[in-house]
């Protein structure tokens, strides 16, 4: 699969997220800011899989139709990566 620009830029800001929470753990900051941050990177990051998973599965679907093939079985891996990631 290629990857979108965009999935590489949102890895990117998840790493300065990431940098920033080791920063504010460095630093003693309050627990609760902390973990604020660290949920919103987690966010982040369960976007980003989706993202990636239905790029992929868009790309499957068609190359699987344009071949005459079914797609349920592209479907269901789709899914079983999703549910993987939770």
């Amino acid at each position: 699969m290629e990857y979108d620009k965009s999935v590489v830029n949102r890895l990117k800001r998840i790493e300065g997220q990431i940098k920033g929470v080791l920063s504010m753990i460095e630093k003693n900051e309050d627990c609760k800011d902390v973990i604020t941050q660290l949920s919103a990177s987690r966010s982040a990051i369960d976007r980003t899989i989706g993202l990636i998973v239905s790029m992929n599965l868009e790309q499957c679907v068609r190359e699987n139709i344009a071949k005459g093939e079914s797609t349920s079985q592209v479907v269901k891996e789709a899914v079983d990566l999703l549910v993987k990631s939770r």
